[in-house]
This record gives structure tokens, C-alpha cells and sequence, in this order.
């Protein structure tokens, strides 16, 4: 086979398997479970858009896995992309009509927490976890970005929800790699990259930690959530710049997550100040 068939035949990659949709819904879709549906396709633009336009009509827990994306985003509308089959690209619905909406702002770093979770359980592989919504792993014993979450308001305000979603590179290769600072559980040392069992821990951490934060009316404190986040933080500790909207910078020490999920961070002036939307840039270990 040449070099240009191969790049044609992309499903001909044997440490590539697709994943199993209907052994995924044996272990995960139950009754009286969160998760209520879970599909998974070849290939779509973005889960994320595609379960936000049926928002209204899905029930919560409706979970879409995409084996590739040609229009994945990340926060800032940047774009994500990986070849097929070498990563978890999914998204979840999620409608907790329950909690405060003021509070629903913490779903994203609670996304983090689960995601964090479940690969510790299912890779041995330690994440870390970047404020607001990137995850970690040591490569080399450099930190590199290996996944990022985005969460989307989507639907109807008395029917709708949210739509948070997860891209994670799994068997991504060095020369595969978007940029160097990128990585991939496999650069980390996973114990293993099947992606079914992979997602299936994910998923059960999301369930067990969405159940708790929501059964106390979204109270981070209570829920154990805030304590969990800030232990898992690698920005925390850290001198960092936080490039915030309409060009304003804030450079300081990040100090703590609030009780609304933002970052605090204590500026040179003395004073501290929370940053609840913006890019954050670690610049060194603090002091």
C-alpha cells in the first residue's frame, strides 16, 4: 500500500478501533441513570452544536460521541482538531432546572474534576487541571494540554439546558500533534487507550459528581466540588496572566477558585481580584 492510500483508508489504522455504541449503552443508558441516550457517528462538525440544536427536544442525559470532528471548538471559537478515531469527542446534555442558574457556571470545572477522575481510575494517568477548562498530563515532565471542555447555554430557558463538551487526545503521536505543547494520554504513559472503557469512566465520574453537586442545589462547598477543583488546579500557586476581554491584562498570583468558580488572583498592589472569564497563561511556579 503507498503512502497516499493509506492516507485515504483512514479506518485501515488497527490501534484505531472504533468504539462500541451498543456495549457503551449496555454499561451506561439505565433506567434511573442520568444518561438517557447515547449515540455515537463517524464524523460531524461539532457534537456540540449538533446536541445544543436539539436541546428543546432531548431529554436530559442525551450523550453524543463523534469518532471525528471537522468543526470542533474550543473556547474564543478556536478551532479543534484530530484525526479520526485518536481521541474522546463527545458531548452531554445536561438541564439542572434545580440549581440556581447562577450557579451552573461551575458545570464546566465540574466536567474537569470528572474527566480528571475517571482517567486516574481507568488510564493511571494523573490530570491536571488548568483554569477555566483545559486538562493536563505530564509528557516528559513537561505539563502539555492533552483535552479542554466547553460548556454552551443551548435551548429554550424553560426547556433548555446546557451542553457541556469534551475533547481529549487518547493515541495521539508526537508528529501528530497540533502544536509542541500539545499531548495525549499515550505520550503520557496511559495504562491503556481503549477509548470504550476510557468513556464509560469518564461518563460515571460526570454521573456521580453531577448527582452530588446537584442534590445540594449546586453548592460547591457542600458538594465537596470547590475543595476537589482547587486540589487538582495546576494554576493555583502559580504567577499567571489573565488576558481578559476588551484587551485588559491582569498579571498576579492565583491564589484560589471563589465560590462562583472563578480564579482569584492577587496582584502586585496587594489586592485581590477574581477573573471569571478570559485566557489564562501560566507563566511560573510562584515564589
Amino acid at each position: 500500500m503507498t503512502s497516499s492510500d493509506a492516507e485515504d483508508n483512514r479506518w485501515s489504522d488497527l490501534g484505531r478501533p472504533p468504539l462500541n455504541a451498543a456495549s457503551l449503552r449496555r454499561a451506561l443508558v439505565r433506567e434511573g441513570g442520568l444518561w438517557t441516550s447515547l449515540d455515537v457517528v463517524t464524523t460531524t462538525g461539532s457534537t456540540n452544536s449538533d446536541l445544543a440544536g436539539r436541546a428543546g427536544e432531548l431529554p436530559e442525559g442525551a450523550v453524543l460521541v463523534a469518532e471525528e470532528q471537522s468543526a470542533g471548538r474550543g473556547r474564543l471559537d478556536r478551532q479543534w482538531s484530530a484525526p479520526a478515531r485518536s481521541g474522546l469527542f463527545f458531548s452531554v446534555l445536561l438541564k439542572p432546572v434545580d440549581v440556581p442558574v447562577e450557579r451552573w457556571g461551575w458545570l464546566p470545572l465540574l466536567t474537569g474534576v470528572a474527566v480528571a477522575t475517571g482517567l486516574s481510575r481507568a488510564a493511571g494517568v494523573d490530570t491536571a487541571l488548568k483554569w477555566p477548562n483545559d486538562l493536563l498530563v505530564t509528557v516528559g515532565g513537561a505539563e502539555r494540554k492533552a483535552g479542554g471542555i466547553l460548556a454552551e447555554r443551548a435551548g429554550p430557558v424553560d426547556g433548555g439546558g446546557v451542553v457541556v463538551g469534551v475533547g481529549l487526545n487518547v493515541t495521539l503521536r508526537e508528529d501528530e500533534l497540533p502544536v509542541p505543547t500539545a499531548g495525549s494520554l499515550a505520550l503520557a504513559g496511559a495504562v491503556t487507550t481503549d477509548r470504550d472503557p476510557l468513556l464509560r469512566a469518564v461518563l460515571r465520574a460526570l454521573e456521580q459528581w453531577y448527582g452530588d453537586w446537584r442534590a445540594v442545589g449546586g453548592d460547591p462547598g457542600e458538594s465537596g466540588l470547590q475543595e476537589t477543583y482547587a486540589a487538582g488546579c495546576a494554576t493555583l500557586g502559580r504567577t499567571v496572566r489573565a488576558e481578559l476581554p476588551g484587551d485588559r491584562s491582569l498579571t498576579g498570583e492565583a491564589v484560589a477558585v471563589d465560590g462562583d468558580g472563578r480564579l482569584v488572583l492577587a496582584t502586585g498592589e496587594g489586592v485581590q481580584e477574581p477573573v471569571g472569564a478570559g485566557d489564562i497563561v501560566h507563566l511560573r511556579v510562584a515564589g
